[in-house]
């Protein structure tokens, strides 16, 4: 027999010694159904058969129509030597369909972020920022630093603090001589008892110590009169301190820290400037441009609300301090000169319901 191409064993049909097939059509088409990886495995299995073959040598062996039955391909089987690369291949491409119909594994996208990895990445831009804020600070103190300075809206910032601190000690004043006044009334009230008191038991003085009971009497209720001005004159102030100066107060701390977070970054982009530019530093110069851009609007913006807060609130402050200054003025002048009168009509004039002591219950005579 004439030596045939070497082919490999994946490709060997089994026969007999006659040539025909060992099997019935059946099982070869049940053999065939299989999928292509299983087939590939059992091929291998197949061995031939044949009384015409001396040798262990591994032949192609080429087979007719089968003419047996009619449901059977009537066209030659073509001789196919496949490599074992092939069959490899055809296995790994078997189990990749497999494992496409079985899900595989799952690969997240990059884009879905953990909160942790967005809290982390917070925590290093704070930490970023708040260590170039930091070294300007130092830098400003130790006279090494260059600082950016608005010196019209800085000398208004210095007066307002100013003011707010002479503001704070007026009323601090005011309230002292309301608590004085309020000890003094006290002690009138207990000493024009105490006149009308001897007044009923001293008969050859009861006149003189009648006067002296009206009189502190008096003094007492033009006092409460008076006091109640200047509770509302420390009221008023004290409003005008702790709520519109102090709101102001707050836009300004906002723009004091915008203005150094602008001044870190424009230091650290100008050290960047000064620098090498290579492939490296490039990136790092641009991105340092974008955050002074950034930050430099931010204080720009921060500026011009500060200068409009600024110019409201001195407006408000002299409309506000124009009037109580007008009450306290006519309140002591009516009080000291004994016109309960003129006393009374300013307090109508702002406005003013006096509390007198035990006002808020009824009185007996109310109740019965």
């Amino acid at each position: 027999m004439a030596e045939e191409p070497h082919r490999s064993s994946a490709a060997e049909i089994p026969v007999t010694s006659n040539g025909d097939l060992d099997q019935s059509p059946e099982t070869v088409f049940q053999r065939d159904s299989h999928p292509s990886g299983q087939r590939a495995l059992n091929l291998s299995e197949s061995c031939v058969t044949s009384s015409n073959l001396t040798s262990t040598t591994e032949g192609v062996i080429e087979s007719g129509p089968y003419r047996g039955s009619a449901s059977l391909p009537t066209s030659p089987v073509a001789s196919v030597a496949p490599s074992s690369a092939v069959a490899s291949r055809l296995a790994r491409s078997s189990s990749c369909s497999q494992a496409e119909k079985g899900g595989g594994a799952v690969v997240l996208s990059d884009d879905l972020k953990s909160p942790a990895m967005e809290k982390l990445d917070l925590v290093r831009k704070w930490s970023i920022n708040t260590y170039k804020c930091t070294r300007q600070i130092l830098s400003e103190k130790l006279g090494r630093g260059s600082r950016t300075v608005d010196m019209e809206l800085e000398a208004q910032i210095e007066v307002l603090r100013d003011n707010k601190r002479k503001y704070q000690h007026v009323i601090k004043l005011a309230q002292t001589l309301a608590n004085q006044l309020s000890q003094i009334m006290q002690t009138q009230r207990q000493l024009g008892d105490a006149f009308a008191d001897l007044s009923l038991k001293s008969p050859e003085l009861h006149e003189e110590f009648g006067y002296n009971a009206d009189t502190q009497k008096l003094l007492s209720k033009n006092g409460e009169t008076l006091l109640g001005a200047i509770n509302f004159f420390i009221s008023s102030v004290n409003t005008l301190v702790d709520k519109t100066i102090e709101d102001t107060m707050v836009n300004i701390k906002q723009y004091e820290i915008a203005r150094v977070e602008y001044d870190a970054y424009r230091t650290d982009l100008e050290e960047l400037n000064l620098g090498p530019r290579d492939a490296t530093t490039m990136p790092k110069i641009e991105q340092s441009q974008q955050q002074f851009q950034i930050h430099r609007e931010k204080y720009e913006r921060m500026r011009n609300d500060v200068s409009i807060k600024l110019k409201f609130l001195e407006e408000n402050k002299v409309k506000v301090l124009h009037n109580q200054l007008i009450l306290f003025h006519n309140a002591i002048a009516a009080y000291y000169a004994g016109n309960q009168q003129q006393l009374e009509e300013t307090l109508k004039q702002f406005h003013i319901k006096l509390k007198m002591p035990g006002g808020d219950s009824p009185s007996w005579l109310e109740e019965h």
